[in-house]
């Protein structure tokens, strides 16, 4: 499904965030991205979404290259590839069910979008998505008045919603209580039994082993491993977190 090609990312300041990554991943993978802070993997996860715009190489979705996509043609690539943030990202005076809804304006122009003008379609695969993370009772609850974990669900059923063959998570379980962790990647890794790709960024290396059936670690920019996670063994975790970077 995804393939990656010699992808570089080169900030104006100099830092080079991504130096020469390549890989394949298949479709219906969960696969978990660690490294130390800094390492490229927030931003190796932004070039893939382009919310980052590589500095060279070639990212193809489906055979279809990405890497540098504009206009219309990204407005239609993003609809493909859902992104959970560290954060939530949710206008919180809004209900939950309004917050999900909104992943669905990528399959509107702005006019329609604009206006909240959402079809009955639209309506059911918003309701359809807060039943599969367990909030159907919570619809019409403001986003402020979650707990975190109930607001991290609402954003994920948000990329849920947009029906996309690749969904991607940063960090998804660092803003919440730790013992919800594990229901968050719980419901993450669900998504590929429907055949979608789900590639997580996390820094807990206990969840990536528990989760993932395959780990891509990186060190300053590179990618270092490429496993399963018994194939990461000591001597490699410590090539994956050897020395230390500043931030990316």
């Amino acid at each position: 499904m995804i393939e990656v090609k010699n992808l570089s990312k080169v900030f104006p300041d100099g830092t080079r965030a991504l130096d020469n990554v390549n890989l394949q991943i298949k479709d219906g993978e969960f696969i978990a991205v660690i490294g130390l802070s800094g390492a490229g993997k927030s931003t190796f996860m932004r070039c893939l979404n382009r919310l980052n715009d590589p500095s060279a190489g070639q990212i193809l979705l489906e055979g279809e290259d990405i890497a540098f996509a504009q206009g219309r043609e990204l407005r239609k690539l993003r609809r493909r590839i859902g992104f959970v943030f560290q954060q939530f990202n949710l206008v919180t005076r809004l209900t939950a069910f309004e917050n999900v809804i909104s992943g669905r304006l990528g399959y509107h122009d702005r006019l329609r979008g604009l206006f909240g003008l959402y079809t009955t379609d639209d309506k059911a695969k918003a309701i359809q998505a807060l039943t599969r993370v367990g909030l159907e009772e919570k619809m019409y609850t403001k986003a402020s008045s979650l707990s975190g974990g109930q607001q991290q669900r609402v954003a994920i059923a948000r990329a849920l919603v947009q029906e996309p063959k690749l969904m991607l998570a940063d960090e998804p379980t660092a803003s919440i209580d730790p013992k919800l962790s594990g229901v968050i990647m719980g419901l993450l890794k669900s998504f590929c039994d429907d055949g979608m790709t789900v590639i997580v960024n996390i820094h807990e290396l206990r969840l990536a082993k528990d989760f993932a059936g395959r780990i891509l670690g990186f060190n300053k920019g590179q990618l270092v491993f490429d496993g399963t996670p018994d194939q990461l063994t000591h001597l490699e975790e410590e090539r994956v977190y050897a020395g230390s970077v500043a931030d990316l």
